[in-house]
């Protein structure tokens, strides 16, 4: 008998080590929500973290980020952006940054959910230009898809969804139900860090751009959010929101790093096929961080871009 209290002793703290690791991490809380470096909008899923940027009577332009880093990664974007005479909005995703832990599957729909009510917090009724970065790509293109004449111009960088992701911890095991659940919350941060200490750029706006990426996995509620935005949003493929894009006219640009470890290249053929209409920016030496890496190189691309097509 003394054998099976033994397993059952194993088992029941192997169940309880999701939980004990996840009441580990802070929680975001109001308090912390405070020192954000924006505004916080109650919105009916729940608290919002965005800020804007620019010129106060500029045309809109939004940034969505990607699966795993909160809208710092605009630092150098958003001041392109203004200096072509745009108001730049950036948010927090559900999940991620100072924005409030949601429960929910984050599907399209529940990002775009948050994306509209923003929106209609912050009263943007006119026409807008939408940036999506990696994971950020397919909630902007999803967005574009259904809104057509409202959007003035689609920029993706690095977009997701064309491609399978390379990373290790995209595979079928950590996305499976309970193990996956058991996995991600026990190493999905150390797994995470490892990630980022192998990919590890020079980023030249933000010096620390890592080991803030770093931080964002000892908050709780983030590593079930980028589960579930696996498992759902970006299980998704672009392809058919491209196409009704495409449909729309919607002017395109598409930016991509030539040594991106998690988005190739190749996927470029992809959106092309589905696109054929868009404009394409090739950054040499650039990998999955070439909005921090690459500045100058993606102003000179946004640049001709939005002067000749908007």
């Amino acid at each position: 008998m003394t054998v099976y209290y033994v397993i059952a002793a194993l088992l029941l703290v192997l169940a309880a080590l999701p939980v004990l690791a996840e009441a580990q991490r802070r929680a975001m809380t109001p308090s912390r929500q405070q020192k954000a470096p924006g505004q916080i909008a109650q919105l009916s899923q729940g608290a919002t973290h965005y800020r804007w940027y620019g010129p106060e009577d500029g045309d809109v332009a939004i940034c969505i980020h990607g699966l795993s880093t909160p809208s710092f990664i605009f630092a150098a974007t958003e001041r392109s952006l203004a200096n072509f005479g745009y108001r730049v909005l950036s948010y927090d995703l559900y999940g991620r940054g100072y924005s409030e832990r949601v429960a929910g599957d984050q599907t399209d729909a529940f990002f775009l959910t948050q994306l509209r009510d923003l929106m209609a917090d912050q009263k943007i009724t006119g026409n807008v230009t939408i940036l999506g970065f990696s994971m950020g790509a397919q909630i902007a293109t999803a967005f574009a898809a259904e809104e057509g004449p409202m959007i003035d111009a689609l920029i993706l960088a690095a977009p997701a969804g064309l491609s399978p992701a390379t990373l290790g911890t995209r595979s079928g095991l950590w996305q499976a139900p309970i193990i996956g659940d058991w996995l991600t919350r026990v190493f999905g941060g150390w797994v995470l860090r490892r990630e980022l200490t192998e990919h590890r750029s020079i980023a030249t706006v933000i010096p620390d751009l890592e080991d803030r990426q770093a931080a964002e996995t000892h908050m709780r509620g983030f590593l079930p959010a980028v589960l579930s935005s696996r498992r759902h949003l970006m299980s998704q493929p672009l392809i058919d929101n491209l196409k009704r894009c495409q449909n729309h006219g919607t002017p395109l640009l598409a930016l991509w790093g030539k040594d991106d470890p998690i988005v190739p290249l190749s996927a470029m053929g992809t959106l092309t096929r589905y696109a054929p209409d868009a404009q394409h920016g090739q950054i040499a030496g650039a990998g999955h961080n070439l909005l921090q890496t690459h500045p100058s190189q993606i102003a000179a691309h946004l640049g001709h871009f939005l002067n000749t097509d908007i």
